[in-house]
């Protein structure tokens, strides 16, 4: 029996990604939707598919409707926001001293610095 696990990812929505493999390759965009259970994500202007639609209540007018289909969440990496380079995402445990509360932050690999969102 196949188990429905959610994937865990470090990208988040509104982050800037960069697109690694596929068609897309080398496309720069921001991640508009994530699905964790199927491991896809969309990020804009990327993967553009054409519907052929009928006219109906909503789109009377019908015609080709031009939108971005989801890619694999192993096609793309995050963009570092210091060296504007793709990188590898880590995690660091702060504790904030106020509170005395520790947090999970995410981490370029390249540069080292926090990424916040």
């Amino acid at each position: 029996m196949k188990e429905n696990k959610l994937i865990e990812t470090r990208l988040r929505k509104n982050d800037t990604v960069k697109v690694i493999s596929g068609n897309s390759r080398g496309t720069v965009g921001k991640v508009l939707f994530i699905d964790r259970k199927k491991g896809k994500l969309i990020v804009e202007g990327v993967n553009i598919i054409h519907r052929h639609t009928k006219p109906s209540q909503k789109n009377p007018q019908g015609g080709i409707v031009r939108r971005e289909a989801p890619i694999n969440i192993t096609n793309v990496m995050l963009m570092c926001p210091k060296t504007n380079q793709p990188t590898r995402v880590g995690a660091k445990l702060i504790k904030d001293e106020k509170t005395g509360k520790e947090s999970r932050m995410r981490l370029s690999r390249k540069s080292g610095e926090i990424i916040i969102s």
